[in-house]
C-alpha cells in the first residue's frame, strides 16, 4: 500500500503554500505553531527550487468573514475564530506571515474551511495549469495539509507531501489523550504515506523535480 513517484516533472507540477499565516506563525498568536516558525526556511528553501524550475506557486489563507456566516462549525471548534480575534479576513492576524517567500504575482487563495480545493477554484485553476502532482506544505499536518493533499487524490492528482515543510502544534488532552505537536505530525504523516500521497523531505522532493 501507498505509492512512490520515481520523477517528478516540473511542467505539470504545483506547489500549494499552506496558510502560513501570522495567527499561525507569529509568537503568541491565538493559534500559534513554533514548529512552523521553526521550519519556515525549509519551506522557503522549496519554493525558491520551485520558481527556479517554473514551478506554479500558489499560496492559501484561511480566512472567516467577521460577521461569522461562514464559519460553520469552526465557531463550535475554535474558540479564537468564534471571539474573532483569530483568522478573520482583513485583519493583520489572517496576513501571511511577513518572512514567507511570497512574491508579487503569486496566487493567493483565500478559503474557509481546511482543504484549499473546497468552495475554492483552485481546481480550475490547476487543470488550466496543466497540474498532474500537487505538492503540498505548510500548517497544519494534521488539518488543512492533510485535507488539501487528501482532496488532490480525490480528484485524481498526484498527492505528495514534504514531511519536513509542514508543522503543527500541541494537542491537549479532550478526553483521549494529549500529543505533542511532534507525535501529531507523525502520526499525519504515517496515514498520508499509507492511503493518500507520497511523503517526502525536501531534499528527495528537489532531487526528484531537478532529475531529467
Amino acid at each position: 500500500m501507498g505509492y512512490r513517484l520515481d520523477r517528478i516533472d516540473p511542467a505539470h507540477t504545483a506547489l500549494i503554500v499552506i496558510d502560513m499565516q501570522h495567527d499561525f506563525l507569529a509568537p503568541g498568536a491565538a493559534l500559534e505553531s513554533p514548529e512552523g516558525r521553526e521550519m519556515l526556511p525549509t519551506l522557503n528553501g522549496v519554493v525558491a527550487d520551485c520558481r527556479r524550475l517554473g514551478v506554479p506557486v500558489i499560496f492559501t489563507a484561511h480566512v472567516h468573514r467577521a460577521d461569522g456566516s461562514d464559519m460553520g462549525r469552526y465557531a463550535d471548534l475554535y474558540p479564537p475564530i468564534a471571539q474573532r480575534v483569530a483568522l478573520i479576513d482583513g485583519q493583520p492576524g489572517a496576513e501571511l506571515y511577513g518572512d514567507v517567500a511570497r512574491e508579487p504575482g503569486d496566487l493567493l487563495i483565500k478559503k474557509h474551511r481546511y482543504s484549499a480545493f473546497y468552495g475554492t477554484d483552485l481546481d480550475m485553476i490547476l487543470h488550466g495549469l496543466g497540474v498532474e502532482t500537487v505538492v503540498t506544505v505548510g500548517v497544519t499536518t494534521e488539518d488543512c495539509v492533510h485535507a488539501t493533499a487528501r482532496d488532490a487524490m480525490f480528484r485524481d492528482y498526484h498527492a505528495v507531501v514534504l514531511s519536513d515543510a509542514c508543522a503543527t502544534y500541541d494537542h491537549p488532552d479532550l478526553g483521549h489523550g494529549a500529543m505533542s505537536a511532534a507525535e501529531v505530525h507523525a502520526a499525519t504523516l504515517v496515514v498520508l504515506a499509507q492511503s493518500t500521497a507520497d511523503v517526502m523531505t525536501s531534499v528527495e522532493f528537489t532531487a526528484k523535480i531537478s532529475t531529467p
